[in-house]
């Protein structure tokens, strides 16, 4: 793969923003964006819209930041350092979409914007836990995704925002089709949790064409932050100047890398690890 490219010494290198929740346990969440974003040498700014209370076993408890103060975050960082992209995560509820939705078009951040912005609509962890309040997936509907240059659920998010269980192709194009409809300029399908073949294909869709992106399914329940991974290499290289179709491309086999070196963390799932690249040429 072709690498992003790293800032000389010395050099402010390209700005991503994530708003998301944090991850006690590490593996998911703000931090697994900021090591993505760091080792994809780009400079990580954060909104933290939730704390969780999380190990490798599952999450027990969250916290929400107050509205003004996840938009105060995002506004104070665009406005003073400046941003290539913006990557959200999990927003939890109604009031902080809606604030997140409020400064994204205040700045400048958003498909109608100068910055683009990779919806990640984080519904639930990968044990279930729920991450969003229920009354909430309306706002993710109609105030969220309509945002976005790109939003990439998972198959369990795909199912609650459309309603379409994915088991296959043809029900995979379904879901990107009616994703689409809600108003992003792209949608992703990650074939990641359907595990009836030796490959994961992600269907991406920009209302005309789908294009398919392919990697070798690696076997391993270490995969905590997958999405997140994803989705954060999807803004890095955004703000690095890539088409969504480029960036989705890099995302996937970075995506890959990470799961391949992905390791033993507690007694349940643990996280993919972007740490190959402190080893690579």
């Amino acid at each position: 793969m072709k690498l992003l490219p790293l800032t000389p010494d010395g050099q402010t290198p390209v700005r991503v923003l994530t708003i998301a929740g944090t991850d006690s346990g590490g593996g998911a969440g703000i931090q697994a964006d900021t090591r993505t974003m760091a080792l994809c040498g780009v400079h990580a700014c954060v909104a933290v819209a939730a704390v969780t209370v999380q190990n490798s076993m599952g999450v027990s408890d969250f916290h929400e930041i107050p509205p003004a103060i996840v938009a105060g975050q995002v506004r104070v960082v665009a406005t003073d350092i400046g941003v290539g992209a913006v990557k959200t995560g999990m927003l939890a509820s109604t009031a902080i979409i809606e604030a997140v939705a409020d400064v994204c078009g205040e700045v400048g951040i958003g498909r109608d914007g100068q910055i683009p912005l990779v919806v990640d609509p984080v519904a639930a962890s990968m044990h279930g836990d729920p991450l969003l309040h229920e009354e909430a997936l309306d706002a993710v509907r109609h105030t969220l995704i309509p945002l976005a240059t790109v939003v990439t659920p998972n198959l369990d998010e795909v199912r609650l925002i459309t309603g379409i269980d994915v088991t296959d192709d043809a029900s995979a194009r379904l879901a990107a089709e009616a994703l689409h409809k809600l108003g992003p300029q792209w949608a992703i399908v990650k074939g990641g949790h359907l595990r009836s073949s030796e490959h994961s294909t992600d269907l991406l869709f920009d209302g005309d064409k789908f294009l398919e992106f392919t990697a070798p399914r690696i076997g391993t329940t270490n995969d905590h932050g997958g999405g997140d991974t994803l989705a954060a290499a999807i803004a890095c290289a955004l703000a690095n100047g890539y088409s969504v179709p480029e960036a989705v491309e890099f995302a996937k086999d970075w995506t890959y890398r990470c799961l391949a070196a992905a390791y033993d963390l507690g007694a349940g799932h643990g996280p993919v690890s972007p740490l190959w690249r402190l080893h690579s040429d």
